[in-house]
């Protein structure tokens, strides 16, 4: 293996991509496969688990409230993302798989309501943790001109650990409650095999050059709540926290509804979401990944697409009757404007707007308080759906409008430019 100093201290920045520089993004990446495959493997099961251990609908929003969704995860992300900054990206991303994989295997052996809820909240802390570690790592080595590309790929992962859970789910859907516990011990071996495949990676050699030479009053917390970096905060924690709402409402609760409204049955449900996901992979990949790192215009423009996109995905909810024809709708609409102006976006801008020292902290708190919101809307879902999908989709629709607009009319320019040069424009005077 190359070293570290040759490979990641000085990116190409003519946005040649190193196959070193795939294998740490595809390693890295799959922190957001385990991630969204964690909250889709809990949703594909979560009618299961209500009719298997007699959950309320409270319980039922409690629990997606409290996992890799919401508050666990967002407890992870806090505390993971400051540690990063802190004593490394490879101090996190090293050891928190193996507690990822227990809380799994917890989840996966559940017969009782206290294993799955503990099981569940282990798997969100480690998560949460893992998100801000790894994406700071693959901003940090990648191309000036290819990092939206590199980022852009973590993000085929987050729409691949569902769409595999889904598709497992699926095939596994005769088998009830005991097919949901398989897909489940499939994320425990895809966590063991990234673990023991991470081993030899090696750490930032731009977090450790700022380590060195930064002084500890320019690694203080308060420095994230003033100037240009407050404004980034601001800005990245409104366009995700709105549209996570909405994304983390389809992500947990989606079968559910689906099933519970009684529009389709367990597998119906399955496979309708994983057609979401699918989608969104293929979006990605044509149109994300080409497209991120072209200019500020072009990612403008992506933004304003996606956003009328998704806009326009819940909207036909509160038009047309909730049939299998308009779910289809929803889900076409969602998972292109999603790729255009969504979670990808997001990681690239949360890489880019923070110095690095501050970079995993900063990433922590957004994506932290994002999922503590999205855990406070997860307990009313339930009881909103269940007296139609209109409530959740007006609400919806405004979350999204929020994220859109503010994204859209405040994006700050910084495609093609290297990390050092948008710190070094960013800082005060």
């Amino acid at each position: 293996m190359a070293s570290p100093e040759r490979v990641g201290a000085s990116p190409a920045e003519d946005g040649t991509i190193s196959r070193q520089q795939w294998k740490w993004a595809i390693l890295a990446g799959m922190a957001s496969y385990i991630d969204a495959g964690s909250i889709v493997a809990l949703s594909a099961g979560l009618s299961l688990f209500q009719s298997e251990l007699g959950l309320s609908s409270g319980a039922v929003g409690a629990l997606a409230a409290i996992g890799p969704n919401a508050l666990g995860c967002a407890l992870g992300a806090f505390i993971g993302g400051r540690l990063g900054d802190k004593l490394g990206r490879k101090r996190i991303y090293k050891y928190d798989l193996l507690v990822y994989a227990a809380g799994v295997l917890l989840i996966a052996l559940s017969f009782n309501s206290p294993m799955l809820f503990i099981g569940t909240f282990i798997v969100g802390v480690a998560v949460g943790a893992d998100v801000p570690a790894s994406l700071a790592l693959v901003g940090e080595f990648s191309p000036a001109k290819a990092r939206g590309k590199l980022l852009g790929f973590t993000h085929l992962a987050w729409n691949a650990g569902p769409l595999v859970v889904l598709l497992l789910a699926f095939a596994l859907a005769p088998l009830g409650m005991l097919g949901i516990r398989i897909v489940f011990l499939h994320l425990v071996l895809v966590a063991l095999i990234t673990w023991a495949l991470r081993q030899g990676l090696s750490e930032s050699p731009r977090w450790e050059k700022a380590s060195a030479s930064q002084a500890p009053v320019q690694q203080k917390l308060r420095n994230l709540f003033s100037g240009a970096n407050l404004q980034a905060l601001l800005w990245t924690v409104t366009i995700y926290a709105f549209w996570n709402l909405a994304a983390g409402t389809k992500g947990i609760f989606n079968p559910y509804i689906i099933k519970s409204l009684d529009a389709g049955s367990q597998a119906v449900s399955v496979g309708l979401t994983a057609l979401g996901f699918g989608l969104g992979l293929v979006a990605t990949l044509v149109l994300f990944m080409r497209l991120a790192d072209r200019s500020h215009a072009t990612r403008k423009r992506m933004w304003g697409i996606g956003a009328l996109m998704q806009v326009t995905a819940f909207t036909i909810y509160l038009i047309f009757p909730f049939t299998i024809p308009v779910i289809i709708g929803n889900i076409v609409f969602w998972a292109v404007g999603a790729a255009l102006a969504g979670e990808a976006m997001y990681k690239v801008f949360s890489q880019e707007l923070f110095p690095t020292i501050l970079r995993g902290t900063a990433q922590g708190l957004t994506f932290g308080t994002a999922r503590v919101l999205l855990g406070i809307w997860s307990f009313f879902v339930p009881a909103l759906a269940s007296t139609g999908i209109e409530p959740v989709a007006a609400l919806l629709v405004v979350f999204l409008v929020i994220s859109g607009t503010v994204g859209y009319f405040f994006m700050p320019d910084t495609s093609g430019k290297s990390l050092e040069q948008i710190e070094s424009e960013r800082a005060p005077v």
